[in-house]
């Protein structure tokens, strides 16, 4: 089976395995998991929909376990107001320096526990979020998905959940917090010849970060207009 692939990807890697939607997310620098408001622009776009979860296969929803366990790759709701999305450590770098820069995008009282008990502890998990403040599920989802678009927290790994008598995966999965900084800061207290230091800490100004991340999105999606762009970045 094969379909029409929007211009913006016509040169673009396929979503054939986990190992070519690691080159995907890549090669793009960021994109969503799903469709989005720009035509082409996401995992599922780049999928054979018989790939999309298929009978033999969960697809991306799968693979992406894979790429969040790579090591470079950031993985959260930051785009859209709270999409799920992929991004390379320089492209995230960028968007964390500008949305940190803005006072909308700061935590509040409630989030700032959560990023305080992260830098004890290192990650947390959504039933620990929902015993620290005796919240429903559907609560805790929403703070953790707002500290993902505030930047300050990512998916740092991801785990299948087997169930029932035979242990079946039917794509369940459950998921660990932490903060980019602790899932992407190198630890410069053991160097070795050769070591180079990887730093979230961005050279750039916040407008010159936003510029940087809206590059990365036009190389790959070059009709995205101005106002999908500010839809994208939560202007």
């Amino acid at each position: 089976m094969s379909f029409a692939r929007p211009a913006a990807i016509h040169c673009a890697p396929w979503v054939l395995s986990e190992e070519t939607m690691l080159e995907v997310i890549r090669w793009a620098g960021i994109i969503p998991l799903t469709e989005s408001v720009i035509p082409g622009w996401s995992i599922e776009e780049h999928t054979p929909p018989e790939l999309w979860f298929g009978e033999e296969t969960l697809g991306p929803w799968d693979w992406k376990i894979h790429c969040v366990q790579s090591g470079d790759i950031a993985y959260g709701k930051f785009v859209l107001g709270g999409k799920a999305a992929f991004a390379t450590v320089d492209v995230f770098r960028e968007l964390m320096n500008w949305r940190r820069s803005l006072p909308k995008y700061a935590p509040d009282a409630r989030q700032q526990q959560v990023l305080d008990y992260l830098k004890e502890n290192g990650s947390i998990g959504i039933k620990d979020v929902r015993g620290m403040f005796g919240m429903k599920k559907l609560a805790a989802d929403a703070l953790m998905a707002d500290l993902q678009r505030k930047t300050r927290i990512v998916i740092g790994d991801i785990t299948r959940v087997y169930r029932g008598q035979d242990l079946h995966y039917n794509g369940w999965q459950s998921s660990i917090f932490c903060t980019p900084e602790a899932l992407f800061e190198d630890d410069a207290d053991f160097p070795f010849p050769g070591f180079v230091p990887r730093t979230l800490k961005s050279s750039l100004t916040p407008a010159e970060s936003r510029d940087f991340v809206v590059e990365a999105i036009l190389r790959t999606s070059p009709g995205a207009s101005a106002r999908q762009m500010d839809k994208v970045l939560g202007q």
